[in-house]
């Protein structure tokens, strides 16, 4: 034991010895975790289908009356805000609440949040927003993690285990825009938010009663801060965070914190965070020279991501105003709300999955590179926005409709890509992180997704001030350069990333 941490207790919390083969082969707390997340993505994913809708329609509509260019970057810089607070929800899991208490915790703010949208002001949506950012914040990092409690690291169901969570994944992406859609566009925006909040209750309730199967759930976190370093903790959270109110009450009462202004700032952090996290990496004296050469090549990948998933956010943003204003809604006469086109998503990527995972089995060892999987995803990306420069093209005005399937189209090509970039990139970083940092492959991850967000966030906001040919057309572009840069640097990258395969 040191003076700084509490060493973990490697027994308590463990699930019923009879749950090992429970669940398709695997233990029962799989089934708790993946429906955790089915509810979980249905509600934020779900809500996230209808929010820059409902940030465009009227007052007469029950909306905020934004323009499309500011609903957008609005939009990006809530989802830059999650993902920010994700890199301090593993720490928080670790060192003070436990994966258990984190996860639970985070539902319960997620839920209120999405609660507190129901109430039709403006100043409950953003409240709503707060609470679920920081409710996501604490929940994302640690399922996973606890996804990884369940097995052994020698247990060859391992991979198998985390593929039918990430299938979890996808079902709630598919199911959540459906609902909340039908609801938010049909009844009201706030009825949408509502179904929301249903979907993460129901999520919490399983949880809950499925506590018992989960590895590690007892209340102490695993490295826990010992008495007077976590009250010292506590007690720098609790001032941080009123010095931040305060602040922020000052700027706001003199004009100067608007909401331009605070998704500016957004931004910055963003694009600090990585640069200061990779600096410190390079410098500390615990990463090795041999760490310190696999770190280069991890660079690369991490700003692969960046461009992919800057094209990826905008199928909850950008595309959805698309299909909401240019495209028909219907499909061999059947009519549908055009929030419904973001379950194209994640129906693609429940469909595609096991056929890529197949694949791969097959094929062996000849099997592309980790590098080249994920630059073939953000080739894809790029196509996907590529492919709308052709219906956005020939139209004086904005009065046109083109086809559902052009927007079915891009999201197959999205949804594809993002199977290849998102499975081989998180599990190259996983080998790829020095052994001092290895705890916090998550962290780094997240931040390549705030990173995006913070770039959507401004460069959205020339949607609908350039025309629509040009803004997807030079998007999609740059992502496609990219990804061939990727694979161009290929050699390189496949002798600097051993022992990634």
């Amino acid at each position: 034991m040191s003076g700084t941490t509490i060493e973990p207790q490697t027994n308590a919390g463990q699930p019923p010895p009879g749950d090992d083969h429970a669940f398709l082969g695997h233990p029962k707390g799989l089934l708790t975790l993946s429906g955790l997340e089915v509810w979980e993505r249905f509600s934020f994913l779900g809500m996230q289908a209808i929010l820059v809708l409902y940030f465009v329609a009227t007052a007469h509509e029950g909306g905020l009356g934004m323009a499309d260019n500011t609903a957008a970057s609005v939009a990006a810089a809530y989802g830059t805000l999650v993902y920010l607070v994700s890199v301090a929800g593993g720490w928080l899991a670790d060192r003070i609440l436990g994966s258990y208490r984190a996860v639970l915790w985070g539902g319960v703010l997620i839920a209120a949040g999405h609660y507190a949208m129901i109430i039709p002001t403006a100043a409950m949506t953003w409240a709503g927003l707060g609470l679920i950012s920081f409710g996501t914040g604490l929940l994302k990092p640690n399922v996973a993690a606890m996804v990884g409690k369940l097995y052994r690291t020698d247990d060859e169901r391992r991979d198998a285990g985390f593929a039918l969570y990430y299938m979890a994944i996808n079902i709630g992406a598919f199911l959540g825009p459906l609902v909340t859609g039908w609801v938010g566009e049909h009844v009201s925006w706030h009825w949408g938010f509502s179904a929301a909040a249903v979907g993460m209750t129901l999520g919490l309730v399983q949880y809950v009663a499925g506590r018992r199967h989960l590895a590690g759930r007892e209340h102490a976190a695993e490295f826990a801060l010992a008495p007077e370093p976590m009250r010292r903790a506590l007690r720098m959270a609790v001032v941080g965070t009123v010095a931040v109110a305060a602040v922020a009450l000052a700027l706001s009462s003199a004009g100067l914190l608007t909401l331009g202004s605070f998704v500016d700032a957004l931004t910055v952090i963003s694009v600090i965070a990585p640069v200061v996290y990779f600096v410190v990496m390079f410098r500390s004296p615990r990463v090795t020279a041999e760490e310190r050469g696999r770190l280069r090549p991890y660079v690369v990948l991490f700003l692969a991501s960046v461009v992919f998933n800057f094209i990826l956010f905008q199928s909850y943003s950008t595309m959805i105003l698309l299909a909401s204003a240019n495209a028909r809604t219907s499909i061999l006469g059947f009519g549908f709300p055009a929030s419904w086109y973001a379950s194209a998503l994640g129906a693609f990527e429940v469909a595609l999955a096991p056929v890529v995972a197949a694949l791969w089995v097959r094929m062996g060892t000849r099997q592309p590179h980790a590098s080249n999987k994920i630059a073939v995803g953000v080739v894809l990306g790029g196509l996907s926005f590529l492919l709308m420069v052709l219906p956005t093209s020939g139209h004086s005005g904005n009065d046109y409709k083109m086809a559902a399937w052009w927007i079915v189209g891009s999201y197959l090509l999205l949804g594809l890509g993002d199977i290849l970039v998102e499975t081989s990139g998180l599990s190259a970083s996983s080998k790829l992180a020095p052994k001092a940092f290895a705890g916090q492959t998550m962290a780094l991850w997240f931040l390549s997704l705030a990173l995006a967000n913070g770039i959507q966030a401004q460069t959205v906001k020339l949607y609908g001030q350039v025309s629509g040919p040009a803004y997807f057309g030079v998007n999609g572009a740059i992502a496609i350069v990219a990804g061939l840069a990727v694979i161009a640097a290929a050699p390189w990258l496949r002798r600097t990333m051993h022992p990634v395969h």
